[in-house]
């Protein structure tokens, strides 16, 4: 556990290393510390550092973690954050507590969100999946679905989109994950200035950024970055 926390301190001291670098704030760009497939004993060894984000790829498993965590008690101030491919069937797991759904990407989802929020009597926030590598399989849409999904949202008030998510390519080639994060920096202009009328915020969220490649992703704009095996190894 001690060497979560080293871990942990590491990357937020390269956060603010990499935000002076590029005349960034560091408070802008937030920490999710990845915790899927982690025991619950991880979440609490990085939540002692003062580490209050957190991400699951699975609604059962976040599930399970929120209940166990519930049951200790002192766990609260945690922001869940749901940032893998999301059913519909599963959507009614996470709905009573998750902050954030990362993987936005069809009408049929944003509806039984909007279901499930109502149920709940809750807002849930939620970032639009963009496919910026283009491949296969990968989730997400382009950005012209993207603009229609934002215009559809008007009908569902219980679900609010505050930005997008994307996922580079797994490859060593720096100068492509770079376009590719820059490309949801324009798809961001883009769906910003043909959706906000009247009534509606801006977007502002760019979730994009893992353990190998979070440094290229704060020097283009990320305001999330999503940190897994560089927080608690390699599982």
């Amino acid at each position: 556990m001690d060497d979560i926390r080293s871990r942990i301190s590491a990357i937020r001291d390269s956060i603010a290393r990499i935000a002076a670098v590029n005349g960034r704030n560091p408070e802008n760009i937030k920490l999710i510390a990845v915790s899927k497939t982690y025991p619950v004993g991880a979440i609490e060894a990085a939540f002692e550092t003062g580490q209050r984000i957190f991400g699951e790829n699975r609604p059962q498993e976040m599930k399970e973690k929120f209940e166990i965590l519930s049951e200790k008690g002192g766990f609260e101030s945690i922001e869940w954050h749901l940032i893998g491919q999301l059913q519909k069937n599963k959507v009614k797991y996470i709905a009573p507590f998750v902050h954030t759904i990362h993987s936005l990407d069809d009408e049929e989802l944003l509806a039984e969100i909007q279901k499930q929020a109502t149920r709940n009597n809750r807002i849930i926030r939620c970032l639009i999946q963009i496919n910026i590598s283009e491949e296969g399989q990968k989730s997400g849409v382009n950005e012209q679905e993207a603009l229609e999904l934002l215009r559809k949202s008007n009908a569902y008030p219980n679900v609010k989109i505050t930005g997008l998510m994307g996922m580079a390519s797994f490859t060593e080639d720096e100068n492509l994950i770079r376009r590719q994060f820059r490309r949801l920096s324009e798809a961001m202009v883009f769906l910003n200035s043909g959706w906000p009328a009247e009534g509606n915020e801006v977007l502002t969220e760019y979730s994009m950024g893992m353990s190998g490649d979070y440094e290229i992703a704060i020097a283009e704009g990320a305001t999330y970055i999503r940190i897994g095996t560089a927080i608690f190894g390699h599982r």
